[in-house]
């Protein structure tokens, strides 16, 4: 979606509750695909997402037109609700319910139930993603974000920036020694190859 169309769109929606099924709609996919590379376990996955969603919603007011695209800021709403995840050990969501009893309900049910098989799929077949992401998982959570946006979600320095509110270049310097320690952990498991480049990363989740 173009900027000045998301503008509108989010505009609108904070006028009228009702058209956030549209955004609910529009970016689950890609925050629901976010959370599962980041979690590979399709339950929790699925709690964090609707967390995300209900929290975006409930402080969609407050979302202001900066340097901050909506797209980024359900990114970072997504990104501390995973971190609170790894930090417990466990999550309990609030879950979309409370959204839907508030009348606000996603505009198409059954995109969001063929995304959760294709993701369930997705996991079932590409063992190499399962095991760069158990690897990346014992990361620390700073490096495990700048990977996984970076090289798996394909987002800019600059988005990444965005999302995790830091400046391009300490991504930068994050990005570098993230990537060090993953070939480290990885040795044992898999040729240096795995490991040695960004198209080599996107070849694991094709």
């Amino acid at each position: 979606m173009e900027l000045n169309e998301e503008k509108e769109l989010i505009k609108s929606a904070q006028k009228d509750p009702d058209i956030f099924g549209q955004i609910y709609d529009i970016y689950y996919p890609k925050i629901f695909g976010y959370i599962l590379k980041r979690t590979a376990n399709l339950e929790i996955a699925q709690d964090i997402c609707s967390e995300t969603f209900l929290k975006a919603f409930s402080k969609l007011w407050q979302f202001k037109w900066k340097n901050v695209s909506f797209s980024s800021w359900l990114y970072k709403i997504a990104t501390n609700e995973i971190n609170q995840y790894f930090r417990k050990g466990k999550y309990k969501s609030l879950s979309l319910d409370l959204m839907v009893n508030s009348g606000i309900e996603p505009v198409s049910q059954e995109n969001q139930e063929r995304e959760i098989i294709e993701a369930e799929d997705t996991l079932r077949r590409h063992k190499e993603f399962l095991i760069i992401q158990n690897k990346i998982s014992r990361l620390n959570i700073k490096y495990q974000e700048v990977i996984t946006l970076r090289f798996f979600e394909k987002k800019s320095v600059k988005d990444i920036a965005e999302i995790l509110s830091k400046p391009e270049g300490t991504v930068k310097s994050l990005l570098h020694r993230a990537v060090k320690k993953l070939q480290k952990e990885m040795q044992p498991f898999a040729s240096p190859s795995i490991v040695d480049s960004e198209r080599s990363f996107n070849l694991l989740i094709k």
